[in-house]
């Protein structure tokens, strides 16, 4: 079932982000984030969760690229799904919510870095309708001080 996120939603959140910071191919991040530094960091609306079994098993959120008034329809997407319920659909539920809900609003182009390597997020992001317009070159180390590429994304919402 997909839904807006709770705060209460919070921990199974974080069970999710946790795996991705082990596993060193979503993040750089090597440490979980206290619940109110993150939601400073992330737009209120377009919170999403998709639950199974009562457990919060995926989640997709939005943050601004920029402060500045004339970037204010460019966010940022963050796409989580727990490594036990990957190729259930669930990227792909929640994408395709995160791009319906973000068009309503007024949110006109959808950014993704991703880590090159991580292709199956690559070719869920183009199966929603994003399209590869750059990448940038062992960026940064990731967690175990491997070089990281990652692969600039975008989606323009038909507003425009």
């Amino acid at each position: 079932m997909l839904r807006e996120m709770r705060e209460t939603d919070w921990e199974d959140m974080m069970r999710i982000y946790m795996q991705s910071i082990e596993k060193g191919d979503v993040t750089f991040a090597v440490e979980r984030p206290s619940y109110e530094q993150w939601d400073l960091s992330h737009i209120k609306e377009c919170r999403f969760v998709y639950e199974s079994d009562g457990k919060v098993v995926g989640y997709t959120v939005i943050a601004p690229t920029s402060k500045r008034e004339a970037y204010k329809g460019v966010v940022e997407v963050s796409i989580f799904v727990d490594e036990n319920h990957l190729r259930k659909g669930i990227g792909t539920a929640l994408m395709k919510k995160l791009c319906e809900e973000t068009e309503k609003l007024g949110y006109w182009t959808l950014y993704s870095a991703i880590f090159s390597v991580n292709t199956a997020s690559i070719e869920l992001h183009k199966k929603c309708g994003f399209r590869v317009i750059g990448y940038r070159e062992n960026i940064a180390k990731d967690r175990f001080g491997n070089w990281q590429s990652t692969t600039i994304m975008e989606r323009r919402n038909k507003i425009m």
